[in-house]
């Protein structure tokens, strides 16, 4: 039976117990209402630890002042069934306060990896990330934490700050979970209307378009971004945030495309922001 724990004293009385008995602890981070994308992370966990540990905390310090804190989807009690069916062990749902004191002034910062991409038109999205989760890693001293390749950057950022501020933790990137359609899963889908749904597909065709064309050898990252933005554009309701092309680890825009690389991208659909990606290796071809 999972136990659901609300204040930190909690979990770390748990996890001290799991530790004397020599067991491993597995973290999945999340902010709730959980999905197939999340229930693959913590499949995944779940094959390579003891102890699951699932956080589920909408983090006020990575949303902007106008983004959708308020409305972000929320049910717990849905949530908690489907980690029970995973077999998890512990949902940590702390609320704001517990997680952040009301004169806290610490936080996290990842210079240089987030100054492109989602980093750019959410300028603090970034430190807010990387503050929530070096606090639940030191609250749950995971042995493993998991991420989904999705939020690629995001994924980036904490494996440099694990490296970084010497966190004893693997991390571990899990692959794109996608719907029937292509479109990636996310909480962020129901806002979407079935016009908006529908035209939304376009993603992950534009996505695999610019991917053919490089694996078919195009190197000049422009041309790639041209047919991809093209395709997006095709559709009546997109608006593009970003089409970006990278260097996978650094995240930096690159033109010629001769190592590991990133393109990713963020749509909008009225009101609805959506990422995605794909990365890609030379070594591939």
């Amino acid at each position: 039976m999972i136990k659901i724990c609300k204040t930190i004293d909690e979990v770390r009385k748990e996890v001290k117990q799991y530790r004397k008995e020599g067991l491993s602890v597995g973290l999945v981070p999340t902010m709730g209402y959980l999905h197939e994308g999340h229930k693959s992370l913590i499949d995944k966990a779940v094959a390579e630890n003891d102890i699951i540990i699932v956080s589920d905390f909408v983090n006020p310090t990575q949303f902007g002042p106008n983004e959708d804190l308020a409305d972000y989807p929320r049910d717990l009690e849905k949530d908690a069934m489907l980690c029970d069916n995973a077999k998890v062990d512990i949902l940590f749902a702390p609320k704001p306060e517990e997680m952040y004191a009301s004169n806290g002034c610490t936080f996290v910062t990842v210079d240089g990896l987030t100054n492109e991409l989602c980093g750019k038109s959410r300028p603090i999205h970034f430190r807010g990330v990387a503050t929530v989760v070096s606090k639940l890693f030191n609250i749950v001293t995971p042995d493993r934490a998991y991420f989904g390749e999705k939020d690629a950057q995001q994924l980036a950022v904490i494996r440099r700050m694990v490296k970084d501020l010497n966190f004893n933790i693997e991390i571990i990137g899990c692959p794109i979970v996608r719907e029937e359609d292509g479109l990636a899963k996310s909480s962020r889908n129901k806002y979407l209307n079935e016009e908006e749904r529908l035209e939304a597909i376009v993603l992950h065709r534009a996505l695999v378009l610019g991917k053919e064309a490089v694996a078919g050898g195009e190197a000049d990252a422009s041309k790639v971004k041209e047919l991809i933005v093209d395709m997006i554009n095709s559709e009546s309701l997109s608006k593009i945030d970003y089409v970006e092309i990278v260097d996978a680890e650094t995240i930096q825009p690159v033109s010629i495309i001769e190592g590991p690389i990133l393109c990713a991208l963020a749509v909008s659909f009225g009101n609805t922001r959506l990422i995605d990606n794909f990365s890609y290796d030379n070594e591939e071809k």
